[in-house]
């Protein structure tokens, strides 16, 4: 990402559901002028915060048909096998998994890594362990999103709550089709995002790696066998 481009990501237009802390943080300011100066400079530095993790940059989707994109920005913290949130009903097949942690730094937008139909969302409350702990993906409080693909395969994305992170909101409603970089929520002040890719998929990222979502490409739709349908 060059300089303009990371200058255009800083100053995107928020996420609304920044509105109501940057709006707050605008009052605390004004209120400041008349009671308490110092408090006029908290309140900006809290609205600029605000702006600052709210941003909700435009994407630019990878022009390959049938590949998954990150659902996420922030650092592949895993990849590997693993059993999906037990809440959707799937089973005990594990499934690859790549775990994205995002800081409080990292536009914390998520996006739909392929088009498909929510077939389900489910809801588990849980702890709030750090988002980089390898047991948050079990522990912590989740959000699970099942797409069905067209080819009847089936993918998840999981909305994970961290340390400081306490909400996680959801735009989209099962039964809602969604398209590949489409905004399907975003969690506030640091988390996690995981992705089960289909059976047989292989990822194409490794730990360590930064993602850019939307953008990212972390796997590859591999065709289902005739023998399948």
């Amino acid at each position: 990402m060059d300089i303009v481009e990371s200058v255009k990501s800083v100053l995107a237009p928020p996420h609304k559901a920044g509105y109501p802390f940057i709006a707050g943080g605008i009052a605390v300011a004004v209120l400041g002028l008349l009671l308490w100066h110092p408090l006029t400079w908290l309140g900006l530095l809290f609205t600029l915060f605000c702006l600052y993790f709210f941003r909700d940059p435009e994407r630019v989707l990878p022009p390959r048909p049938n590949v998954f994109v990150a659902p996420a920005d922030g650092l592949v913290v895993g990849v590997e096998a693993a059993v999906p949130p037990a809440e959707l009903g799937l089973g005990e097949t594990p499934r690859m998994r790549v775990a994205i942690f995002l800081s409080v730094l990292d536009v914390h937008v998520n996006r739909a890594p392929i088009s498909g139909l929510v077939s389900r969302i489910a809801y588990h409350p849980g702890k709030f362990l750090s988002a980089a702990d390898e047991k948050a993906s079990d522990d912590n409080e989740r959000n699970s999103i099942l797409l069905s693909l067209p080819t009847g395969q089936e993918v998840v994305v999981v909305q994970i709550a961290g340390l400081i992170a306490r909400r996680i909101l959801c735009d989209i409603h099962e039964g809602q089709s969604i398209v590949t970089g489409q905004r399907i929520g975003i969690i506030r002040f640091g988390s996690r995002t995981d992705l089960y890719l289909p059976e047989g998929t292989l990822p194409l990222v490794a730990p360590g790696q930064r993602m850019i979502g939307g953008e990212t490409v972390i796997a590859e739709l591999r065709p289902v066998p005739a023998s399948a349908f």
